[in-house]
């Protein structure tokens, strides 16, 4: 038999960082949100979308501290959609503890289990789990090299500076062969793409500021840098902010309301720019915020899907108070009209190229020749 030469299927996900919703006005209480990510992951499953990640941080107003609790319970919720990490904190993780939890996980959801191996943004592990922040890049290499010899090898014999050390270890349960899929999480390091690269692993891309077409060159970065290592393509994926409603204005000043007092506080926290109105449209526009109708969100993401090399856009939906109508329908639209336009728009930017020779997703928004590939 032949082998098909149909292209792998655009995925689309779904990120929570366990933001504290509010409803009917009133923010919900810590239980009530933990609950609503279940609710919101089998949403997520009914409208058609691929994957329901949800993150890993310790703050106020944040409830996914808990990663595998949570996916385990939302496994037990939902029977095809994959469920995984938009980020897991390695660097403050026992890799060993890690790998039992996840196998858990996976044999809970019938092989539907992934991970995102990041360094972290957000810092509060480290203090919180005795970790020094100086060794911030010791501890996250040292960790996904044992991480990865867990899932990829029967019997494991390891040392290392950070716990103790492995003789001839079986762990139990046991992850499918190889381990489950874990991608490497990026925040813009050139040296993490070709970490990536090095240890065959899909790389996604965390883009939340400024242009995300600057990440077209990490991409193709890291394909090179996978050809060179001997291993074989990997997917590449984004992770974005945003939010779907039914007009573009209605999105802009809905998100507005929120995502202003959330970059207010991080920006006092950490020392960057205040938001204002000025520098918030011009990332709807031309930024990596993906805000608007059906029809703006998804040519936006049709042009990234293009430009960064993208085999999976996952959208960061919820927003620290965001009433919890508005996630629902931020949802919906984006399972059930935003992805099969995006598909329907790159089927036709396909078949304009089979028909002029050029491929549309070359031709820069002012009209001029984009970069080729």
């Amino acid at each position: 038999m032949a082998e098909s030469t149909e292209s792998p299927r655009l995925q689309f996900g779904l990120n929570s960082f366990g933001d504290v919703a509010t409803d009917v006005g009133r923010p919900m209480d810590d239980a009530q949100s933990v609950r609503l990510l279940i609710e919101e992951a089998q949403l997520a499953e009914a409208v058609g979308l691929d994957v329901f990640s949800v993150g890993e941080h310790y703050r106020e107003d944040q409830v996914d501290s808990a990663t595998p609790v949570l996916l385990a319970a939302i496994a037990q919720a939902t029977r095809s959609i994959r469920v995984g990490t938009s980020v897991t904190v390695l660097s403050t993780q026992d890799p060993v503890r890690l790998y039992q939890e996840f196998a858990t996980v996976d044999a809970i959801a019938r092989g539907r289990t992934e991970l995102v191996l990041g360094r972290a943004s957000a810092t509060e592990s480290f203090g919180l789990f005795g970790y020094d922040i100086r060794e911030y890049e010791a501890l996250f290499e040292e960790k996904l090299d044992l991480f990865v010899r867990l899932m990829r090898e029967d019997r494991v014999t390891w040392s290392g500076r950070y716990r103790t050390a492995l003789e001839d270890v079986r762990l139990h349960p046991r992850m499918p062969e190889g381990g489950v899929p874990a991608w490497i999480g990026i925040g813009g390091s050139p040296d993490s793409v070709v970490r990536a690269a090095r240890y065959g692993m899909p790389l996604m891309m965390a883009i939340i500021g400024g242009k995300p077409e600057r990440f077209a060159g990490h991409a193709e970065l890291y394909l090179r840098a996978l050809r060179q290592f001997g291993h074989a393509e990997q997917p590449i994926a984004q992770h974005s902010l945003g939010l779907i409603a039914e007009t573009d204005e209605q999105a802009a000043e809905i998100h507005w309301k929120y995502w202003e007092p959330v970059v207010t506080d991080l920006s006092r926290e950490r020392g960057f720019y205040a938001p204002t109105r000025e520098r918030y449209l011009q990332e709807l526009d031309e930024g990596a915020l993906f805000v608007g109708g059906v029809e703006t969100v998804a040519r936006k993401i049709a042009r990234m899907v293009r430009v960064n090399h993208l085999s999976r856009f996952d959208l960061k939906y919820d927003l620290r108070h965001l009433p919890r109508e508005v996630r629902e329908t931020s949802i919906r639209l984006f399972g059930e009209e935003v992805a099969p336009r995006v598909r329907e728009i790159l089927a036709d930017d396909d078949a304009d190229w089979s028909l002029t020779g050029r491929p549309v997703a070359q031709i820069t928004a002012d009209g001029g020749p984009a970069r080729a590939s």
